[in-house]
């Protein structure tokens, strides 16, 4: 059974790359000491790069996404690096990233034993990242990635409030979900932790998540920080009631910490036929008029 490791990732200030790298081989080093085969780290951890800009530039919100494009070759080596030297799955995060085509775009990168897997840009946009921060949505579509643990797919925050794109993923042999995810309050927490907990549901497939955490004045884009690391499931036969496999602890909310689970992913799959419901299967339905 792979063992599951979601991050509650507390956004630090991390002024220099050297200091970066020790910081990301840590906590990296930590979830695999636990028993980590694939990590998770939430949307815009990417962001935290920008702390070794000069404080006005990481203070100014188009100025920070404009600093960080230099550093990213090196972040993606690193975090290719990790998954190699520790023969694991690693998420870490996103960053937003300009294109050829001079747009920036939210992206997830997915890297295993072997090297880079693949990556998944962010689809739809919230009103923070389309009105102020002018990043684009996806022009690739929705990827799925074949794994030693499965077939996984990943959903970048706001994407998990849309039926549709979880859909496409289970329409395709997706087994598990990837939720990276940053938001700033508590109701966006809940928005994210619904639309997870009701993908799983819909679809019979197991959801991880991952989010942001703490206070960061000097960001403008990750000041404030709202979520807890879980993982979700059909609420089902052999699964907890709730649909909450596993979940951070609640009186730690702003540090940073692993949530650390073992989960049988061929038993979340036997209930798409053999489950007291068979949401996936009936999906269709629902469309006949």
């Amino acid at each position: 059974m792979p063992v599951l490791a979601a991050c509650q990732y507390k956004i630090e200030l991390i002024e220099t790359w050297d200091a970066y790298v020790a910081h990301l081989s840590a906590l990296v080093r930590d979830a695999v000491e636990r028993g980590g085969e694939l990590l998770l780290l939430p949307e815009y951890a990417g962001l935290v790069l920008s702390g070794q800009l000069p404080e006005a530039q990481r203070c100014d919100l188009h100025g920070a996404i404009a600093g960080i494009q230099p550093l990213i070759p090196a972040w993606l080596e690193l975090c290719e690096e990790l998954a190699r030297t520790h023969d694991i799955l690693l998420q870490p995060g996103s960053a937003p990233v300009r294109d050829p085509d001079g747009l920036y775009r939210n992206r997830a990168w997915l890297f295993g034993p072997d090297g880079l897997i693949g990556h998944q840009d962010k689809v739809i946009m919230t009103r923070f990242e389309r009105e102020q921060w002018s990043i684009a949505g996806a022009v690739d579509g929705l990827k799925s990635f074949d794994t030693p643990i499965g077939r996984l797919g990943i959903l970048i925050c706001y994407d998990n409030e849309f039926p549709m794109l979880a859909r496409r993923l289970a329409e395709r042999g997706v087994d598990l979900i990837l939720a990276p995810s940053c938001t700033d309050t508590l109701a966006g927490a809940y928005r994210v932790r619904i639309g997870a907990q009701a993908r799983a549901l819909e679809n019979q497939m197991a959801v991880l998540v991952s989010p942001t955490a703490g206070i960061a004045p000097w960001s403008p884009a990750l000041d404030e920080n709202k979520g807890r690391a879980a993982l979700y499931v059909p609420s089902d036969y052999g699964m907890p009631p709730s649909g909450i496999f596993a979940e951070s602890a609640e009186d730690d909310v702003d540090g940073t910490s692993w949530l650390v689970t073992e989960i049988d992913l061929g038993e979340v799959t036997r209930l798409r036929t053999e489950g007291q419901v068979v949401t996936r299967r009936d999906w269709p339905e629902q469309f006949i008029d």
